[in-house]
């Protein structure tokens, strides 16, 4: 530290004798060169101003004597620096005038001597603060301070001195650069700012240099630019590198400053290097009933790389002509699972060597890196469940078939070398009618119920084999019965006709057109011959006639058809299909005769319509009727109100008659006598109608087969 501080005090004294060496020789030259200028026009106006008392109107002439000032920043002394002197040629010794300085720091970092004209630094500069003051001076007359001569404005500019070190604005850095990369490969570039005046001297000319990292990178001492050194670094052994960056001010020269930085430089991944399998051989054991597309065993190739360098594929490309393996890549483990595409079978091959590859998914500088490893499978034997000798049957049976025929045989096998028996078995959720029967030793389907194609023509079940040692291995195999059609329903009309004949029908008029269905299905496909029942074919009111189509259309003979002679004709029809033999059955057309406008449209089937007076429809005749029902109801209820009216109020039953006799203790007055007692209250003892028993008669009630008879 006192080193460093001994080198700035004689930079300091350096730059200040430069500065007295540089403004002496103008400062001594210039007062002289405007000096009989201004000591001419001060003189003229010394000589006529005061003795005279006349006011001079000659424009005056500017007579500062000055040249632009400098100071030194960071001067510290025990007195104010002097910064430079301010002189006019009206200061020929008169003790009235006096200098005033006015503008930036004037009275706080700048003074001066209102006498002399002396101008002083009061305070420490800073150039990379403030680099220049702008300020104005005059000259005024000390007594009545009016100004003798213009303001004139001046600079005092602050010199620089190197007391700014370099400093790295965007540090500390962070970089990059592949792995293997060549000498004078770029790295990064760094950049540093220095505070100094970079116009004057050296003292914001940079050098940069490392001071860690080498031998691994270099620097350019101007640009700042960081490149590759030594070739053949390699990720794999050393991944990043802490570089230490030097900028020295003073063009490096011994007493510049300096400042540090720090890169981190890291190597970024290439592929260059291969997969590699942890071992040559690999022994897994398959379980025989292992199923498809389940994992039975898994390798690893491992890369010194990262990333998608690192990532490799697996392949078979040895010892599985057969296809019965197949191997996958999990992505996020990187392992190679091997799984089976196709059943093992422990009895046609125990033992499996596959040679597995693994490639890398990224190609390398010199190509694609792989490596080769060698997978041993071991089949083991497993009590597999039987095997149909096909997975689906399709039997044929003609509808019909009689009960117990056999319509078909299953067959299965035991795939293990034990060979145990197998027993079969319908599994009657499919078969929920039990329409078949399997034979539990040969797998011979029969018969259990009669078919019928017009109710089901296709029947799926399920047949199970089973092992006999062993019922819990299980198969299954689908067998889909159709059901053959025979001929053996007779065929019937489309539909329910309702044909009609109007009474002015013409002759040949169609009045029907007619065809019919059969639940059969022919091969041959359906063909139907229509006739009518011998007893009448000379029928005299209607024909039929072949469309060719399968249907017929029923035409008139005559149009002689009335209402009032016939209502409605019965045509009875014979249909008959081709099958073997073929089925016919008899249909019968009912036609009805009815009334028709010129268009033939209906207007009246009913005969009703000539029976009823004219003007009468069928609305007001309902109407009527249901006038007639009310009358007939009205006088129903009437008759049974007056019957009940005359019956008596008290209804006695002939079963519920008992003999009352009743003792007084009083004698009776006879017949004229009626205060004794009243029939009424031993008809109605609570006192019905306002009667109520005498009190001052305590009767003696009792009932008797004997005595007077009292009904109540």
């Amino acid at each position: 530290m006192p080193k460093r501080l001994e080198e700035m005090q004689r930079d300091l004294w350096t730059y200040l004798l430069l500065v007295w060496i540089t403004c002496i020789p103008y400062s001594s030259t210039a007062p002289f060169a405007n000096q009989s200028r201004s000591l001419q026009s001060g003189a003229t106006a010394g000589h006529r101003g005061p003795n005279e008392g006349q006011r001079i109107l000659s424009r005056a002439k500017r007579g500062w004597v000055w040249n632009q000032m400098f100071v030194l920043e960071e001067f510290e002394g025990p007195d104010p620096i002097l910064v430079g002197r301010l002189h006019t040629d009206l200061d020929v010794g008169s003790k009235n005038i006096k200098y005033v300085l006015a503008g930036e720091g004037a009275g706080t970092i700048f003074s001066i001597n209102d006498k002399t004209g002396d101008i002083h630094a009061m305070k420490r500069l800073d150039r990379e603060e403030k680099a220049e003051y702008t300020l104005m001076a005059q000259v005024i007359n000390r007594d009545t301070n009016e100004p003798l001569e213009p303001p004139s404005e001046f600079i005092i500019k602050v010199q620089d001195i190197n007391d700014n070190s370099p400093q790295f604005i965007e540090g500390p850095y962070v970089a990059s650069v592949p792995e293997m990369s060549q000498v004078g490969t770029s790295v990064t570039k760094v950049t540093a700012t220095d505070a100094d005046d970079p116009v004057y001297g050296n003292s914001a000319k940079l050098v940069y240099s490392i001071l860690e990292g080498q031998p691994y990178f270099s620097i350019d001492p101007n640009t700042a630019t960081i490149g590759i050194a030594l070739p053949g670094m390699d990720r794999e052994i050393r991944d990043e590198y802490m570089v230490v960056i030097q900028a020295k001010d003073m063009g490096g020269h011994m007493g510049g400053l300096s400042g540090t930085t720090t890169v981190t430089v890291r190597l970024t991944d290439i592929n260059d290097n291969p997969p590699k399998f942890a071992k040559n051989f690999y022994d897994f054991v398959f379980p025989e009933d292992l199923g498809l597309g389940k994992p039975g065993g898994k390798v690893k190739a491992t890369d010194k790389d990262v990333g998608e360098n690192a990532k490799s594929i697996y392949s078979i490309i040895g010892g599985n002509e057969k296809g019965v393996f197949e191997i996958t890549t999990d992505s996020q483990t990187q392992e190679g699972i091997l799984m089976i595409k196709k059943p093992l079978d422990f009895e046609m091959q125990k033992h499996f060597n596959l040679t597995v590859e693994a490639t890398n998914v990224r190609y390398g500088p010199t190509g694609p890196y792989k490596d080769t490893t060698t997978v041993r499978i071991a089949v083991e034997d497993s009590d597999e469940p039987p095997i149909f000798t096909r997975p689906t049957y399709v039997l044929e049976v003609h509808e019909n078939t009689a009960i117990n025929t056999v319509i078909g045989v299953v067959t299965a096998r035991d795939p293990d070398a034990t060979g145990s028996p197998i027993r079969y078995f319908i599994d009657r959720h499919t078969d929920l009618e039990r329409q078949f029967n399997v034979n539990v030793d040969d797998g011979k389907i029969t018969l259990a119920k009669p078919l019928d194609r017009e109710t089901d023509m296709w029947h799926n079940i399920t047949v199970t084999a089973s092992e006999v040692r062993n019922n819990s291995q299980i198969s299954r195999a689908i067998v889909a019965i159709r059901v053959l059609d025979i001929n053996d329903n007779a065929p019937e009309f489309a539909a329910e006709y309702e044909p009609f004949v109007c009474e002015n029908g013409k002759p040949g008029q169609v009045v029907e057109m007619v065809s019919a269905v059969d639940k059969d299905d022919p091969i041959q496909g359906h063909y139907f011959e229509y006739r009518l029942v011998p007893e009448m074919l000379n029928n005299p009111n209607f024909t039929i006639k072949n469309n060719g189509d399968n249907s017929i259309s029923i035409l008139t003979k005559h149009d002689s058809f009335r209402r009032q002679k016939q209502e409605m004709y019965f045509l009875p029809i014979i249909v008959t299909d081709n099958g073997n033999p073929p089925m016919s059955s008899t249909n019968t057309l009912t036609i009805r005769v009815c009334r028709c406008n010129k268009e033939g449209t209906i207007q009246s089937c009913n005969l009703e319509a000539y029976v009823l007076p004219i003007g009468l429809s069928m609305g007001a005749l309902i109407a009527i009727l249901a006038c007639i029902v009310l009358l007939l109801v009205i006088v129903v209820l009437f008759v049974t109100l007056r019957r009940h009216k005359n019956e008596p109020l008290i209804i006695k039953d002939d079963e519920d008659v008992r003999e009352n006799i009743i003792r007084y203790d009083d004698e009776g007055g006879g017949e004229e006598d009626t205060e004794a007692f009243d029939i009424a209250t031993l008809q109605n003892p609570d006192g019905i109608n306002g009667y109520l028993p005498r009190k001052d008669i305590k009767p003696d009630l009792r009932f008797e087969k004997r005595g007077h008879l009292f009904t109540s």
